[in-house]
């Protein structure tokens, strides 16, 4: 603390709504908060008895930051963004950096496609959700496959049939790439699909139970049959998924908190149908009450979301008329925060603080276990104290073509995977992953030089000295220091559980056992940089093939192009073709065909 009295900084201060943040003399951010008063806020610090988190904060203030809003619920916005961003170490700090998946459907095609959608909602189409994990959503996808067949392939794939896919003849899609159903026909699937995803199911069955009496007094037995499938389907659905006497938009929100950990159980209910649950695990300081423990999840969880109209919560928030109004005006209209509720929800809030308990248990559980393994490595590498901060690269590729490395991060909880980066490797010899490591490298701990990461106390490379050569000369150039190198390669029978360890300077590789809790705990960082790592490569190779692989291929041009794809049905019958078949096409040389058909065989290969 600096030699000036922190309650001279209280001079001058506003008595206005806004943001007030207690900065140390390194210039720290220690705590964000919110206030109706600014001045009278602040003040109260300074002139009560403080419990002995706040007493720790208050001897470390050397100065305090406002900004002046209009209203209490625009300071409560900004409270939450400067939270996120700043990541106080005495607020209460939720890791939730990774956005929602949602279903999309491009309404803008005149045959609308619907698929799995992750990021910004700005551009054309309907969004549907948010979705609690990527599961929820497949599992939705693949019901609307089965209920009513709206295309789900890639418009890239859409636009190169010859004739009807798989997905066709096994009666989930009906064919519109090549005209087997009319636009209208089609816009009537899609129409149901909204309905479906929107709640309004006993709309759709009703449409459906009529368009089923139309067709039988039609004597269209067969597409009466369809309907009537389509009802049953439909109502086992609403058995399994709806949540009994909800209606409309709801969030359950239940938490529990033992031996310094915090559990947050959110369950999501859209249009009464329930997509799903998910776990938060919020850090904040052990003295935390659950009613602030529950106002700081709620105030960051919401502040980049869409708000349902109702959320439920296992116990009433400090702030609570505040934040309903702040979130009534992000909505756009009234959002209500409950805890006292009756008959079916308060069984569903029951079911949702089981859930955070068990979620917690778990969580306490493999923390121990994890610790453990830590501290294992800190005897086996000779460390002077616990690894704050781990980081792992691997490289990705197919015979050189696509390079993906990957940047993995592990910290005293386990995998932060917010810190997760990719890099697509460019401009370099293909297969040369020496040069790949260093190009990964050079811009990770370019941004580490300029203080957007920490440095972190060890670096694993996927590889033995010659990654370790790579990435020493890459760390040299840019002048980054104070981390332990540490190679992980496979050993000489290369199974699982032999691997060496490789130390920069050390001639000698170290051996753990296998059983070692150290060795486990390295083989877990090390198989997460190379999952990481497979997967954005197959990523980005699909990318590529998005734009149909036959454009890629030297010597293909639009007729060969439709030609080949007339001969074989489109892509996946080409893709099933040898060699030989797709020399018989004409126009087609030996060398050609051979081309092609190595364009669609490639295999993935990792260093």
């Amino acid at each position: 603390m600096t030699d000036q009295d922190p309650r001279q900084l209280l001079k001058g201060m506003p008595q206005s709504p806004g943001v007030y943040r207690m900065v140390d003399e390194d210039g720290t951010v220690l705590y964000v908060g919110k206030a109706k008063n600014l001045k009278r806020r602040v003040g109260s610090y300074f002139g009560r008895s403080l419990n002995g988190r706040l007493q720790l904060m208050v001897s470390q203030i050397a100065d305090i930051e406002v900004t002046v809003t209009r209203t209490e619920g625009e300071a409560l916005l900004l409270e939450s963004n400067l939270i996120k961003l700043l990541r106080p170490r005495f607020n209460v700090l939720l890791r939730d950096d990774k956005s929602y998946p949602y279903i999309y459907l491009t309404t803008q095609d005149d045959y609308p496609r619907l698929a799995f959608y992750r990021g910004s909602r700005k551009g054309p189409g309907r969004f549907f959700g948010p979705y609690p994990s990527a599961w929820a959503v497949r599992e939705t996808l693949q019901l609307l496959q089965k209920l009513f067949p709206v295309r789900q392939c890639e418009d890239s794939f859409f636009r190169n049939r010859s004739r009807p896919c798989l997905q066709y003849q096994i009666k989930r899609c009906s064919g519109p790439c090549v005209g087997l159903i009319s636009p209208e026909h089609y816009l009537e699937d899609v129409a149901h699909s909204i309905k479906f995803l929107e709640g309004r199911t006993d709309e759709v069955v009703s449409e459906l139970a009529a368009g089923m009496e139309q067709a039988s007094a039609a004597l269209e037995f067969e597409r009466a049959a369809v309907l009537r499938d389509q009802i049953s389907t439909l109502v086992r659905i609403q058995q399994r998924q709806y949540v009994n006497g909800e209606g409309g938009d709801l969030d359950i929100i239940a938490c529990a908190q033992e031996a310094g950990v915090n559990c947050v159980q959110v369950f999501f209910v859209r249009g009464g149908r329930n997509l799903g649950n998910k776990a938060f695990f919020p850090q904040a300081p052990d003295d935390t009450e659950a009613a602030a423990l529950m106002a700081g999840f709620l105030a960051q969880f919401y502040v980049d979301k869409l708000i349902p109209s109702e959320l439920i919560v296992s116990v009433e928030p400090d702030d609570l008329e505040l934040l309903e109004t702040a979130f009534s005006e992000q909505a756009g209209r009234r959002v209500q925060i409950r805890g006292s509720v009756r008959s079916e929800r308060a069984r569903w809030l029951d079911m949702a603080l089981d859930n955070a308990r068990i979620a917690l248990k778990s969580r306490l559980g493999s923390q121990a276990g994890y610790a453990r393994r830590l501290e294992a490595l800190r005897d086996a590498l000779d460390l002077e104290e616990l690894p704050s901060r781990m980081e792992c690269f691997d490289i990705s590729h197919t015979g050189g073509e696509r390079t993906v490395a990957s940047c993995v991060v592990f910290d005293v909880e386990g995998p932060r995977k917010s810190d997760y980066r990719r890099f697509n490797i460019d401009d370099i010899t293909p297969g040369d992953d020496y040069a790949a490591l260093h190009q990964a490298l050079t811009r990770r701990y370019t941004r580490v030089k300029r203080g957007e990461y920490p440095i972190p106390d060890i670096l694993f490379i996927d590889g033995g000295r010659g990654q370790m050569g790579a990435v020493a000369a890459a760390l040299q150039e840019l002048g980054v220091t104070g981390m332990l190198l540490v190679g992980v390669s496979k050993g000489p029978d290369r199974r699982p559980g032999t691997e060496q360890l490789w130390l920069l300077g050390q001639g000698v590789p170290v051996i753990l056992p296998s059983d070692s809790p150290a060795m486990h705990l390295i083989e877990q960082v090390r198989d997460e940089a190379h999952r990481f790592a497979i997967t954005g490569h197959r990523q980005r190779r699909a990318k590529a093939r998005t734009t149909s692989v036959l454009e890629e291929i030297n010597g293909v041009g639009p007729k060969r192009r439709q030609r080949l794809l007339r001969q074989f049905g489109g892509l996946q019958g080409l893709s099933r073709a040898g060699v030989e078949e797709i020399a018989g096409v004409d126009g087609i040389s030996r060398q050609l065909a051979q081309h092609i058909y190595d364009a669609f065989h490639q295999d993935v290969s990792g260093s």
